[in-house]
């Protein structure tokens, strides 16, 4: 059995809980260490079984309670090396910074973790799939489009936290100017709800049990239209029973576990 949630989501930010085979991960830690200790408490994990934290890239919003963690629950990161030269002055205990690299799979006991690149305006982004006895959980935020990585482990996941960022009219027609609205639309930035929903009607397998949408933006999406821009599954008769739901910034989502 595995199991996924998202224990923050958004652009304050970002920290998804993977287990399998009896070992706990994190992908991301972008919220204070307090804050993962007590959501991992409210559903019932324990900090001290994570094995690993998984970096994806070095903005803030994901990697700003790295340290803090690592330090005190002598937690092992994987990263990137050109993604951790981002960020490293963050982290004073360089001791348990373990490099990987982009498209290069390797393992922590049973479980097979793939590190597989992406696009993002940042330094060798990198997002990540979790294996183990044939289940496949996919973390895959902050992505300006599908490549064929990404298209790839849609196919591939039995669970998958996926970012639905923004409605593309609330963009458009919103406060932000121009330079962020381009920003944000584009090859580098983030993929939108309708997006993300085509994405999974055309690459997902009928295998995919559930679908979080992640990394909601406060001020260019809302939930319901979120969750409205996945009624499109419903055009693949072989999706009929998965299911997906909301990831938040202020709690904990739901736990799936196949």
């Amino acid at each position: 059995m595995v199991e996924l949630c998202a224990l923050a989501s958004g652009s304050s930010g970002n920290c998804f809980f993977a287990k399998a085979n009896g070992s706990s991960f994190l992908v991301d830690a972008g919220i204070s260490c307090k804050q993962i200790v007590e959501r991992l408490s409210g559903i019932g994990r324990d900090i001290n079984d994570v094995k690993g934290i998984f970096v994806t890239h070095a903005h803030s919003d994901h990697v700003k309670g790295a340290d803090v963690l690592m330090r005190k629950f002598n937690i092992p990161m994987y990263v990137t090396q050109p993604t951790f030269e981002k960020f490293s002055h963050l982290i004073k205990q360089k001791e348990n910074v373990n490099f990987i690299n982009a498209d290069e799979t390797f393992g922590i006991g049973d479980v097979k973790i793939n590190p597989f690149s992406k696009s993002h305006d940042c330094a060798d982004p990198v997002s990540y799939s979790i294996t183990y006895n044939r289940k496949t959980m996919s973390v895959i935020t902050d992505i300006g489009y599908a490549c064929s990585n990404v298209k790839k482990a849609v196919k591939e996941s039995d669970l998958l936290c996926l970012e639905t960022n923004h409605d593309i009219d609330m963009l458009q027609n919103g406060p932000y100017p121009y330079f962020l609205k381009k920003r944000i639309s584009g090859e580098l930035g983030h993929i939108s709800n309708y997006d993300a929903a085509l994405l999974v009607m055309e690459h997902a397998s009928p295998k995919l049990r559930h679908v979080f949408l992640s990394h909601l933006s406060l001020n260019n999406n809302t939930q319901d239209l979120a969750m409205e821009a996945f009624r499109i599954i419903k055009e693949r008769k072989d999706l009929k029973d998965m299911t997906y739901s909301l990831t938040f910034r202020g709690h904990v989502s739901e736990v799936f576990r196949v």
